[in-house]
């Protein structure tokens, strides 16, 4: 369980986890300015550049990967890898996105969207409407952002400043989401941080929101090994100390139940037809995974889609 977390916690884009969409963004960023990449976020650095969270403004960044691996090469492979993960993860759900709009789904949902862009830089049919979902002071610090560097969504983009532990349907709702109206959901980035009970309760509130045809796609974590991750808190410590940086503990943000539902799983038992990849499998796919000698054969994530029947 988190030793951070409360019921009540709230966070801006400066702390807790809002701080994880920069470092998600920050990926997004160093990916698009390879020579290779597998996406494209042109807003990315645009909403990192402001963001005051220290390190992860540029823990992905080459030079200093390049000074981490003179100290400790397994970990300047762990931010090779970070990097890499985050382009394959953001490259599945594009396409996720695509082939859903494809189909005719012209209804969009992304839950605990943080620093998302793909509302302004994906190319959206005309219709779609897409509904964002996060804490007010996350949006807004999106939203103000781009406007000051005249960004406009490619969408009908509506926000839903609200937590995901209230009543975020009805919210959704009152901004125009339509339940008669296929859906494509996206949870990317989102279920470590939620308990058990709670994940549960989502998927259920998203099923009872989804018409037949409706999609949805998540990220979702297994339970990885205590003794691996003290080792892994361990050695950030370290490095987070002789470049004097601030250090953050995402092992803290997040909760490891070990009766969380396997999300598959409980989608083929709701109503849906589910499928699974497991992230090591699309990265080596795609010519990305990173070997490191302390993982093991263990992906860090399952990719799970899913269209309700």
């Amino acid at each position: 369980m988190s030793s951070l977390r409360t019921d009540t916690d709230t966070w801006d884009i400066a702390s807790s986890v809002g701080v994880t969409a920069v470092m998600v963004a920050a990926a997004r960023a160093a990916e698009t300015d390879r020579p290779d990449p597998l996406i494209r976020d042109p807003f990315a650095k645009i909403l990192v550049a402001d963001a005051g969270t220290g390190a992860w403004e540029y823990m992905l960044n080459d030079d200093f990967v390049s000074k981490v691996a003179e100290t400790d090469g397994e970990i300047a492979a762990m931010f090779q890898h970070m990097g890499n993960y985050q382009a394959v993860r953001t490259h599945f759900f594009d396409a996720f996105f695509a082939e859903a709009v494809e189909a005719g789904i012209r209804q969009v949902v992304i839950l605990a969207s943080g620093l998302d862009s793909r509302a302004f830089r994906l190319p959206w049919p005309a219709g779609t409407t897409v509904f964002e979902i996060d804490q007010p002071k996350v949006l807004e610090y999106k939203a103000e952002t781009l406007a000051r560097h005249n960004v406009n969504p490619s969408a009908d983009r509506r926000e839903v400043p609200i937590d995901l532990r209230e009543d975020w349907p009805e919210a959704l709702v009152k901004a125009g989401f339509d339940t008669a109206q296929p859906t494509v959901w996206l949870a990317e980035g989102l279920l470590m941080y939620l308990p058990a009970d709670a994940q549960d309760r989502l998927f259920t509130q998203i099923t009872e929101l989804s018409a037949p045809g409706s999609r949805v796609a998540a990220e979702t974590m297994g339970i990885h090994a205590e003794d691996r991750r003290e080792r892994m808190r361990e050695r950030f410590a370290a490095i987070t100390a002789q470049f004097e940086v601030e250090p953050l503990d995402i092992t803290e943000l997040t909760y490891e139940d070990t009766d969380r539902a396997d999300v598959a799983e409980w989608l083929a038992a709701h109503g849906w037809r589910s499928g699974a990849i497991s992230s090591n499998d699309e990265m080596r796919r795609l010519g990305r995974l990173v070997e490191i000698a302390d993982a093991g054969e263990e992906s860090f994530s399952t990719f799970v889609t899913g269209e309700r029947v």
